[in-house]
This record gives C-alpha cells, sequence and structure tokens, in this order.
C-alpha cells in the first residue's frame, strides 16, 4: 500500500474535459511513482465551478476518513469569475489551509498548493466582454494572499501562474472549450510541481 494523496479543488484539479490520467495529480503522482516514490493516485475533492466556499462544504460532505501522508490545494478562480474581495478569499483559502494541513496529520511540509492560472489570456476571455487586465491583477491578489498564508505555515507554493500566461493561449495548451488547461498544459504545472513535492516526501537521508 502506497502513500495516501488527498487532491482538493476545483476544475484545474478534476481536469475539466481531460481524462483521468491526464489530470495534474494524477500526472504527479505517476511521475513520482516512476522515482521510487510510492504515491498513489489521488482521494479527489473537486468539481468544476466550485468556490472556496463550496470546496469546504463540499469536503463536510465526502467526510474522507483516515490520515493523507500528502494533500494538494488549488482553489479560488471561481471567487475571482464571481466578482468575491481577495479579502474574502484570504480568509476562506486560509480555513481550507488548514484542513489540508489537518488531513495531512497536521504536517504542513506534506502539504503542496499551487497558484491559480491565469484565464484572461484564453481565447473564452477574450470573447467575454471582461476587462482581461483586470482578470489579471485580481488573481495576482488572490495569489499574494495564498503564498502569504502558505509562507505562514511553512506550506509549499507553487507558481504555475507564471505558465499559463507564457502558453495559456496556444490551442494545444487548451481543451476544445477555450478555456480549461489541456492535458499538455497539465503537464507542464506538473513538471513545476515535480521537484517540490519530490522534496516533501522523499525519505530523510541518514547518515552513517
Amino acid at each position: 500500500m502506497g502513500l495516501r494523496y488527498l487532491a482538493l479543488g476545483d476544475s484545474y484539479t478534476i481536469g475539466e474535459a481531460v481524462a483521468v490520467e491526464g489530470r495534474w495529480p494524477h500526472r504527479l503522482a505517476q511521475a513520482l511513482r516512476a522515482e521510487g516514490i510510492a504515491l498513489d493516485d489521488p482521494q479527489t475533492i473537486a468539481t468544476t465551478g466550485w468556490s472556496t466556499d463550496e470546496l469546504d462544504a463540499a469536503i463536510d460532505a465526502a467526510n474522507p476518513q483516515g490520515r493523507f501522508d500528502f494533500a494538494s490545494l488549488l482553489i479560488g478562480v471561481n471567487n475571482q469569475y464571481r466578482g468575491r474581495s481577495a479579502a474574502e478569499y484570504a480568509g476562506e483559502f486560509a480555513a481550507l489551509l488548514e484542513r489540508a494541513i489537518g488531513f495531512a496529520g497536521g504536517r504542513a511540509d506534506r502539504v503542496l498548493v499551487l497558484s491559480i492560472p491565469d484565464w484572461s489570456v484564453t481565447p473564452f476571455a477574450a470573447a467575454s466582454g471582461r476587462d482581461l487586465d483586470a482578470i489579471a491583477r485580481e488573481l495576482d491578489a488572490y495569489n499574494a494572499t495564498a503564498r502569504e498564508a502558505c509562507s505562514a505555515r511553512g506550506v509549499a507554493f507553487v507558481d504555475i501562474t507564471a505558465v499559463s500566461r507564457a502558453r495559456g493561449a496556444e490551442p494545444a495548451m487548451l481543451a476544445e472549450d477555450g478555456l480549461h488547461p489541456s492535458a499538455t498544459m497539465y503537464a507542464e504545472w506538473t513538471r513545476l510541481a515535480l521537484p517540490v513535492a519530490r522534496r516533501l516526501l522523499q525519505p530523510p537521508r541518514t547518515t552513517p
């Protein structure tokens, strides 16, 4: 039996329009297993469209049992999409982060947070009529609060926003809906998350 993994989030974790094996949490588990770290495929609590409060309620409903060896969290884009404030997000994200740490047996060093990608670069955003610069600014504010919360608790924070901005408009990086990432983009996120997850999960070296 391998290490237990709990993945918490929204469409970016469940992998809207992508096969299960293409989602970044599954790719990450597979990549770690290939390196000899026996991380199971994740138990996932995530659904497209969820905001922080909806994820919190869904965790209550799912009631995951037992201790997990690793947890990931990526949440917030739907808060921003609905026009909620960064201050509100900060409080709700911090509460979810504490829950993730609790699921990991109180070990903040076994929790991984990914930043929110910037959907303003996508064709969906271009066709939406919304202020694209405002979307980017708001997501920067959200991500700054998430990074601060992680830093205060000793939780690893991986920035995937930069690659989402640099490559998120490329057809190969998009699902057919022109909004959600493709498996190719999730592979990029996995590439960025892998060295951090490896560090968190590798057993400590013993000196002779």
